[in-house]
């Protein structure tokens, strides 16, 4: 073998091209549908959502309130469980003093402060509860250092959904120091469905399928409060990521005959970004930035990422939101701006009567090309000029 030829191997076993939001483009076909004919239902954890849009587990973006006016607009939102809103009664001043924090170290101390706190039993059997007797879906998000005993109090309070997130998600975990998650223990033993994220691989989705997981969440650092591919050099971009761990499950749906929703989890901002995580195979898409800018959102018009209180090596950092928006407007509209941040399901459900699809499942067989130029060519004069 040569020395070419050994570099060449290399490259295509250990280095393969994978792309993002802003390198491909939806490509239509000879048939489009009616805009008032689209179904934006999908379904996750034995829930029907009327749109396939879920809030993120971040304290600026998600809390009690939050989750309850996300499910009455037919969505829904997650609610950290080891966040603001579990290690204080009324976590209000504390939230302003992370907006109020000038920019830089002194934001940073203050957020590891913030969540010095330890978490309460009791208020998180408060949180779900609250969120229950308004009739909303109580949705949580737990570490898996956490999982077990999250998950007892979780589901003694009724919550209806419990996600596992952490910065990475596999089926196996090697560690000699502490206790080993064990997925297919803890979804056999609850009485509620058990969601994991995040993941990029397709074969670690397959294997968490295997042992019971009702969703998988896919992005590792795309989200705009996120640092883990700059501290860390982890990541895949978005559609590739999608596209793999769709391919999975519907590998697992045919050989199983149980499907897996997809959730697409970071790294979109308009609705074209969206459009294309749904065509890449995701069932729903997780959003945290575009609705910590709803007025609604307790973040201030600030959003951070939850790995922030690290106090050795923090990766998520306060980010200012820009346009602040009534969330029923970032939603559904009436857009104002051309730049696709508002009326996102109006969006989605345009782009999917354009490519001749009526439901989220149709949307997964759309055509796709790989575009770099697609956000610049022939907008010279927009991007220049644009207001």
């Amino acid at each position: 073998m040569t020395i070419e030829s050994g570099v060449r191997d290399a490259t295509e076993t250990r280095l393969r091209r994978a792309y993002g939001f802003e390198e491909v483009a939806l490509v239509p076909g000879a048939v489009t549908a009616d805009p008032a004919e689209v179904d934006l239902g999908t379904d996750l954890g034995g829930f029907r959502l009327e749109i396939p849009f879920l809030a993120a587990a971040m304290d600026a973006v998600a809390d009690g309130d939050f989750a309850v006016r996300m499910s009455r607009h037919g969505g829904m939102a997650f609610v950290n469980l080891e966040g603001l809103y579990t290690r204080y009664e009324d976590a209000t001043s504390i939230i302003e003093r992370v907006a109020a924090a000038e920019s830089g170290t002194a934001a940073a101390h203050v957020l590891a402060e913030a969540y010095e706190q330890p978490i309460r039993d009791g208020l998180i059997t408060a949180l779900i509860t609250r969120i229950k007797a308004q009739g909303a879906i109580a949705a949580v998000s737990t570490t898996p250092a956490s999982a077990w005993h999250h998950a007892e109090l979780a589901a003694s309070a009724g919550a209806d959904l419990f996600l596992v997130q952490s910065q990475v998600s596999s089926a196996r975990h090697i560690s000699t120091s502490t206790r080993v998650l064990s997925l297919a223990d803890l979804t056999g033993g609850l009485q509620m469905p058990v969601l994991v994220g995040n993941t990029v691989s397709g074969e670690a989705a397959y294997q968490l399928m295997q042992q019971g997981a009702a969703g998988i969440f896919v992005g590792v650092g795309p989200g705009a409060a996120c640092t883990t591919r700059e501290v860390l050099g982890i990541g895949v971009p978005q559609v590739s990521a999608t596209l793999e761990v769709a391919a999975a499950r519907d590998r697992y749906e045919r050989e199983t005959g149980r499907y897996v929703p997809v959730v697409t989890d970071g790294g979109m901002k308009t609705g074209g970004d969206i459009a294309k995580a749904i065509a890449s195979g995701a069932d729903a898409v997780m959003l945290g930035s575009p609705f910590a800018g709803a007025l609604e959102a307790p973040g201030r018009g600030f959003n951070w990422g939850m790995a922030a209180p690290s106090p050795t090596l923090p990766r998520g950092t306060r980010i200012r939101i820009g346009e602040r928006l009534p969330l029923e407007q970032i939603l559904f509209g009436p857009a104002e701006t051309s730049h696709g941040t508002q009326n996102l399901a109006g969006a989605l459900r345009q782009s999917m009567a354009a490519l001749g699809v009526r439901t989220i499942r149709e949307m997964h067989s759309v055509d796709m090309v790989i575009a770099p130029s697609i956000a610049t060519e022939g907008k010279s004069w927009q991007l220049a000029g644009r207001e």
